[in-house]
């Protein structure tokens, strides 16, 4: 992977836990992709952490 193709992280923020939380991000991921952003999702414990990537 060369350097112009690495993710790079723009901000986390972390959450109470929601379970379509998935559906905003799936949302965001195919509305925003052209802007090249990428969201990401993920559980720790009782939270959710979003993250935006910029590619």
């Amino acid at each position: 992977m060369n350097d112009s193709s690495k993710l790079q992280l723009k901000a986390t923020l972390e959450i109470s836990m929601n379970d379509e939380l998935y559906k905003l991000i799936d949302f965001l991921n195919k509305n925003l992709k052209q802007k090249n952003l990428i969201f990401g999702l993920a559980q720790k414990e009782d939270k959710m952490i979003v993250t935006i990537y910029e590619t």
